[in-house]
Formats: C-alpha cells, sequence, structure tokens
C-alpha cells in the first residue's frame, strides 16, 4: 500500500517562499482533501507531491518503488500534458469555429495517444504506433466518466465540463496508485459532480489513494481526512467527519467595501432600451443543430441566470452575443437596440459595452503578462498584450477594480504567479474594469474558494444594485447566483425549455 511523508518541507517559486514547514504523513486507506483559500499553496502542495515542482527545504518519501511518473498522476486542468493537442488549442473563441473541428485531433485519439501533427488529422499517410491503451480499458474509463458519446468528437468543440471530464479519463488510463486532483469539480453540471463523486468512489474502494484540493463545500464521499492551508502553511488536520462539523459553524462572509464601490459609478452608456433581442438564433456544426432557434429578450436593468447541463449550448449562446461565434452573421438578432451591432459597428463597438469572463478565457489567457496588464486589457478586449497607452484615469481605474477585488498586492506580478483562484479573480477585475452596461459572468466563481465567491456575489449585487447594468450570470451551483438575479433562461440539448 503506498503512503506519503513531507517532512519540514519549504517551497520557493519565483524567488518567493509558497510553502514553509510542511509535515504531513499521508498513511494507507486515507484518502485527503486539502481545502484553504485562494493563494493559500493548495496547487503547488500538489505539484511537489508529483515531482513537478522541486523542493527547497526538506524531504519528500514514498513507499512505493519506481518513477513517480508511473505511480502518482497529478489530473491536468489544461492541454500542456502535450504538444500536439496544446499545439491544437489556440485561442479562446476556437470551438466556434466550425473549420477548426477538421484539423483537431478527437477525444479518442487524446486519450489513446494517437495524435497526429495539427493539420494532419485527416493524412492517411501519417503512421502512428500502436495504442498502449486497450479498447476494453477505454470502454471501461469512458463509461465510468460519461464520456463515450464524445470520443469521436473533436476536443476543441467540447464544453468546459466535457473537458474536464476528458482530462481526468486521461490520467486514469494510467493506471496510477495515487490520483490528485485540483479544484475537479469546477465547471462540472449536477450530473457531472454526481458522475465525479461515484467515480473515485469506485477507484478508492479498488485501492488508489485519492489527494484533491477543493472546496471546503465540496469534499466527495470518499475522503477520510482534510488538510487545511492558509498562507502556505498547515493550518490544521482533521477527520473529515470533525471538518464537516467545525464548518457549519463558521459562516461569516466579509463585505465589499462601501467606500471602494463608491468608485465604481454608473455605466457610462445607458442609451439603449433592449440590451439583447436574439430572433430564432440557430447554430449547426457538421450538421447537428447547437442552438435550435433560440429567442431571448433582455430589457436593460434585467438580470438573469443562464442555466443547462454541460454541451446544452450556453457557451455558445453566449458566444453569439460577445462576437466571438462566426455564425452570427448568419442570425437575425439585435444589441444595444441596434441590428447586429448596427451598420458600419465592429466587434469592438459591441465588446467595448460587455464585461465578459468565462472558463474558455482563463483556459486560454496568456501566462507571461502582469496583472496590471490584465487588468487594464479589458479597457481594450485583448488578451493581456495591448499597444495604446492608458489615460491617468484608466490608470486609477486599474487600481481601484484591484482594490475592490483584493488582487492590488499582486499588481506587479505575472499571472503565471498567481493560484487558479487569484488568476480568476483577475480576471473578474478585468471584466469590470471598463464599467460596462452588460456584464456577462460565464461560471465566475469557478476556482475560487467559498469565502471569495460570497465577496465577489456581493460585489456583482451591489454594482448592479442599479437598472442601468444588465447582467447574464451562469453557474451549476444554485447557492453561487447572486441575489440580483431574478430571471432565468434554462437550456437542454440546444432549445429553451419552458
Amino acid at each position: 500500500m503506498s503512503s506519503i511523508s513531507l517532512d519540514n518541507i519549504s517551497v520557493r517559486k519565483y524567488d518567493t517562499t509558497v510553502l514553509s514547514d510542511i509535515n504531513w504523513e499521508i498513511e494507507p486507506i486515507q484518502n485527503w482533501a486539502v481545502v484553504g483559500p485562494n493563494g493559500a499553496g493548495k496547487t503547488i502542495l500538489l505539484d511537489i507531491i508529483a515531482g513537478k515542482w522541486p523542493v527547497w527545504k526538506g524531504k519528500i518519501s514514498y513507499s512505493f518503488n519506481g518513477p513517480l511518473r508511473d505511480t502518482i498522476e497529478l489530473v491536468s486542468n489544461d492541454y500542456s500534458f502535450n504538444r500536439i493537442v496544446s499545439g491544437g488549442a489556440e485561442y479562446y473563441q476556437q470551438r466556434f469555429h466550425a473549420y477548426e473541428a477538421e484539423r483537431a485531433p478527437t477525444v479518442k485519439a487524446i486519450l489513446t495517444d494517437q495524435l497526429k501533427p495539427v493539420g494532419t488529422v485527416n493524412d492517411n499517410s501519417v503512421k502512428l504506433a500502436p495504442s498502449k491503451v486497450s479498447d476494453e480499458n477505454l470502454a471501461q474509463v469512458s463509461e465510468l466518466l460519461s464520456i463515450t458519446h464524445l470520443l469521436d468528437h473533436p476536443f476543441v468543440t467540447l464544453s468546459n465540463g466535457e473537458t474536464r471530464r476528458m482530462l481526468l479519463a486521461k490520467s486514469l488510463l494510467k493506471n496510477p496508485k495515487v490520483l490528485m486532483l485540483d479544484n475537479a469539480f469546477s465547471g462540472l453540471d449536477v450530473h457531472s459532480r454526481a458522475v465525479l463523486r461515484g467515480a473515485l468512489t469506485q477507484l478508492s474502494e479498488s485501492g488508489v489513494m485519492i489527494i484533491m484540493a477543493t472546496t471546503a463545500t465540496e469534499i466527495p464521499p470518499c475522503i477520510t481526512h482534510v488538510l487545511e492551508m492558509k498562507s502556505g502553511r498547515i493550518e490544521a488536520k482533521y477527520a473529515v467527519a470533525d471538518f464537516q462539523h467545525k464548518i457549519t459553524h463558521e459562516k461569516a462572509y466579509p463585505k465589499p467595501d462601501p467606500e471602494k464601490l463608491s468608485h465604481f459609478g454608473q455605466p457610462e452608456f445607458t442609451a439603449f432600451q433592449y440590451a439583447i433581442d436574439l430572433r430564432n438564433t440557430k447554430v449547426i456544426y457538421h450538421d447537428q443543430l447547437i442552438l435550435d432557434h433560440i429567442n431571448w429578450k433582455i430589457a436593460k436593468g434585467e438580470k438573469w441566470a443562464l442555466s443547462g447541463a454541460n454541451g446544452s449550448g450556453k457557451s455558445t449562446l453566449l458566444s453569439i452575443i460577445t462576437a466571438d461565434n462566426p455564425q452570427r452573421f448568419a442570425n437575425d438578432f439585435d444589441l444595444f437596440d441596434r441590428k447586429r451591432g448596427g451598420v458600419g459597428a465592429s466587434i469592438w463597438d459591441i465588446k467595448q459595452k460587455i464585461g465578459h469572463v468565462s472558463p474558455e478565457l482563463h483556459l486560454y489567457f496568456p501566462r507571461n503578462t502582469t496583472v496590471f496588464k490584465t487588468i487594464a486589457s479589458g479597457f481594450f478586449d485583448a488578451t493581456g498584450v495591448f499597444f495604446k497607452k492608458l489615460s491617468d484615469t484608466q490608470i486609477e481605474r486599474v487600481h481601484e477594480v484591484a482594490e475592490l477585488l483584493h488582487v492590488h498586492d499582486l499588481i506587479e506580478k505575472d499571472f503565471s504567479q498567481l493560484s487558479k483562484g487569484q488568476q480568476r479573480m483577475v480576471l473578474l477585475a478585468r471584466a469590470l474594469v471598463k464599467n460596462p452596461p452588460l456584464l456577462i459572468l460565464d461560471e465566475p466563481c469557478q476556482g475560487l474558494d467559498t469565502e471569495a465567491i460570497e465577496y465577489f456575489k456581493s460585489v456583482v449585487d451591489a454594482i448592479c444594485d442599479t437598472p442601468e447594468r444588465t447582467l447574464i450570470y451562469v453557474s451549476h451551483y444554485p447557492e453561487e447566483i447572486p441575489g440580483c438575479v431574478t430571471k432565468t433562461l434554462r437550456l437542454s440539448k440546444g432549445k429553451v425549455m419552458d
């Protein structure tokens, strides 16, 4: 049986000490959840156990023999595990372009390592070595994670939740003794979360050790112990029952500073009656109807939730509104009372009035830029790089929004140096920085700890407490939806549900 021992571990990253004095014994038949606020060190802790980041001081001991890569598997949250896959995932609007599917590997090709170089997917002259993954193993894992129906789909067409299940399947096919997951439940709908909980239970019962960074409210039944972290140190260790009893008695969440909110103000552009008027909107990829004649009219000041299972068409629908989908030109709709943005109106005219964040934007956002530039890029709807000089007012605005979302102390750091939760807060600041009349927040709380979620909800409620701001909010968790939301559009298989 596997056991892992961390003896007085300290870790440095980019000249900063991110973990200090970590002492932790992981015994056989124990499954651990690692919890704590954003930036606590949860992700880097998983990285060092998996051998993906060096230890600065101290020692890690393992009871098993052989290389770590054959024993411990850390499930990827992005496409960096393979250069061909990452090379095929070039920009966040990619899944909405039908022609991209023709040059991208299928889910099955990724899971079985039958990967041809980008652009040669349909070139039969490219020969590949036989797969090490048996058809039986592929079928078992695909059924376990409910992705059998996705095997022949190009990976760039998957929804955020479907992508996460594919990445987990990729790890399970390696038959690890220790499986580690980082915020595995983020972006999964109710059904997919149930599938994941069931899969983890089955793996645990088969002898696989589970170690996962997660939120305090999303701890699956297979977990036996909880490690609580704060500021790169171990705060406490609990049996899972003791931890769950503790958190039920700790629910005091901060509220945004009224003085910081006072700087936010009303949107500058308010001269419209309807933010959105979609008429029989449809999207078709390769004869498959993704959106089936959607009608949706949103008046100025309305606050909507957009709901539906993974793959129901939510992100595709939003991509029409945000001008990220090329099929917007084939549809009849008004944005801000102007037909398709209005005659002569560019994509940028549309985007200038919309503050937007999504899992896809986070997945593809350039890492090698500072937090300041990341937030400021929201003025120009750029992905971190822009060439216009900021005005003094814009510079001041960046600092105000960073203060509001508690990321101002990170302002000079590179985006890559931040935890995933901190990165998401920075992208939220980017969405707010231009004070748009329409906010489209697609799973904005993905990767945030409970306290950060509650704080962000209160910020959204405060800045949307005006008839001049319109909101579309997407979440698979009802408790994450702000109180200001009063209307809901539900999608199922591309259709509006009554």
